[in-house]
């Protein structure tokens, strides 16, 4: 068995090799795994040429997030524990150590932290948390640094920036295929902890990260995304069959919505959510169990999402 990195792209050859060379600094020796969500820039052709050691599996079309990286951890059966970065995020030399070094029997998860390309001695993502609405956002967004060493564990890793132990990955068959972007590490996340997986924060597995590199931070198509996959999550969850939560959620996403049709002229985070809630029907009900969710607000919860723009 080996720590292998899983990095999921799609046209980042401007961004990637800064990813991949941060990879060749580690004080750890580790796998890198690039699968490719067909690209149709130069990327392939640049890694294969720049970072021979990296193992390319090429995908014939973009299938998204989590089914890309679901793809290249059943193509890569000796890989454990599996190690998540965006192809957007450049890790410090110690980011490999540092996840290894949280790990433990009882720990399904570990979170690294990803700080600010514009602001690097501020937090961008420590984890995933989430509300009883399911609704998530970035743990510590915003914080110093040093924050991070203080704090509680999250819920789980961000996508972007974190470590799974194969067995709790492969016990619940790891990304939904259905989420092709957004929302899809929560929704691993709950599943994992539904089952008594804990998650551990590295607050020294850090990570420059430049956000939202791929659709831009407050694009229609990242609305619509985002919209798919938290109406997805609300149907799939039963989050609307509690008559109070149902109540808070819609306040919420309404806000939500509305902000982004007076802000950014489009609907397309509502018609995403419509879709997304329609889709998840018919499936199998999911319950988080006992995963550890905030108790907060309605007026909290959107004070959080405030801070990031483009949710």
């Amino acid at each position: 068995m080996r720590p292998t990195v899983f990095i999921p792209n799609f046209n980042g050859a401007d961004r990637i090799g800064r990813s991949l060379g941060g990879l060749r600094r580690q004080t750890r020796e580790v796998d890198v795994v690039v699968v490719d969500n067909g690209s149709v820039d130069d990327s392939a052709e640049m890694i294969r040429t720049k970072f021979p050691e990296v193992e390319l599996i090429v995908m014939s079309e973009n299938r998204g997030f989590g089914p890309a990286l679901n793809a290249g951890v059943a193509a890569t059966p000796d890989a454990d524990p599996l190690i998540l970065l965006n192809d957007d995020a450049d890790p410090e030399p110690a980011f490999i150590a540092a996840l290894l070094d949280a790990t433990g029997d009882d720990i399904a998860m570990v979170a690294g932290v990803m700080t600010q390309e514009r602001s690097p001695a501020l937090i961008d993502s420590a984890g995933v948390v989430a509300d009883r609405t399911l609704m998530g956002f970035d743990y510590l967004h915003g914080e110093p640094v040093a924050s991070a060493e203080t704090a509680a564990d999250p819920l789980g890793p961000t996508g972007g920036a974190g470590l799974y132990r194969r067995a709790a990955f492969d016990a619940v068959e790891g990304f939904d295929d259905r989420i092709f972007l957004y929302y899809e590490d929560l929704d691993l996340a709950l599943r994992l902890a539904a089952g008594g997986g804990r998650c551990r924060l590295a607050p020294e597995a850090r990570a420059l990260h430049s956000y939202s590199t791929s659709l831009g931070a407050a694009s229609g198509a990242k609305y619509a995304r985002t919209g798919w996959s938290r109406g997805y999550m609300l149907r799939r969850y039963g989050v609307m069959n509690d008559p109070r939560i149902a109540l808070r959620a819609l306040a919420c996403e309404g806000t939500i919505c509305i902000g982004q049709l007076l802000r950014d002229h489009t609907l397309r985070g509502l018609s995403g959510r419509l879709r997304g809630y329609y889709d998840g029907g018919g499936s199998e009900p999911r319950d988080p169990g006992a995963a550890p969710l905030l108790e907060i607000s309605a007026r909290q919860a959107l004070a959080l999402r405030r801070l990031r723009r483009g949710d």
